[in-house]
């Protein structure tokens, strides 16, 4: 089963991610709920994560979506 993530607002598809990279998205960043599955990244979270050790394909994914000045909002989910 593949994770997808999406920009959450525009349902654009950013990529697949391993289940090693998801659980790094899930032990680093905050969730509301054991259900939650988006987060909000912006460059201090990137550079956050890559502090963490976050793998350098995840953040490869994610960077281009994030400017100076904005992060986006980013969710998960499992697809077959």
């Amino acid at each position: 089963m593949a994770i997808c993530l999406y920009i959450k607002e525009l349902q654009k598809p950013i990529g697949t991610v391993t289940e090693a990279q998801l659980q790094t998205l899930i032990e680093l960043l905050e969730e509301e709920d054991s259900e939650d599955q988006d987060y909000y990244i912006d460059k201090d979270i990137l550079d956050y994560m890559e502090e963490e050790g976050a793998e350098p394909e995840l953040l490869a994914l994610l960077r281009p979506h994030v400017t100076e000045d904005d992060g986006v909002e980013i969710e998960w989910r499992e697809e077959k």
